[in-house]
């Protein structure tokens, strides 16, 4: 790493589904899990609104983009080191939630989850 400080944001998941309208992937690789391992809740953007009313696509106009304000769905984070995690079911209960959740609202399986910086650090569900 560069030592430089990172912004990093929610997972969106209405651009998630707006790529996969886009672009018809049938697999997600779900990489730095284990950043969220520090956190008691975790938010995932669930919708956006615009002018109070919720839209039902992604806004592809930036213009427009720049006026929504997202909705966030917060689940309950794990609090736990998942860095040695190897398999699905030795992630904790709230971190297999989080998968679980991202693929019933995207209808998109996660075959890989990347829990840290080795080869090793990447957990395959196939």
């Amino acid at each position: 790493t560069t030592g430089r400080k990172r912004r990093c944001g929610w997972l969106d998941l209405v651009l998630l589904k707006y790529a996969h309208m886009i672009n018809g992937f049938t697999a997600l690789a779900l990489t730095k899990l284990d950043i969220l391992d520090v956190f008691t809740e975790i938010k995932v953007g669930i919708a956006n609104k615009l002018f109070g009313d919720i839209i039902p696509h992604f806004p592809a106009n930036q213009e427009v983009l720049n006026k929504v304000e997202v909705q966030y769905k917060t689940l309950p984070g794990w609090n736990t080191d998942t860095s040695n995690a190897r398999t699905f079911k030795e992630l904790p209960v709230n971190a297999q939630n989080y998968v679980r959740f991202i693929e019933d609202e995207l209808q998109v399986p996660v075959k890989w989850i990347g829990v840290g910086k080795s080869r090793e650090s990447m957990i395959q569900l196939f």
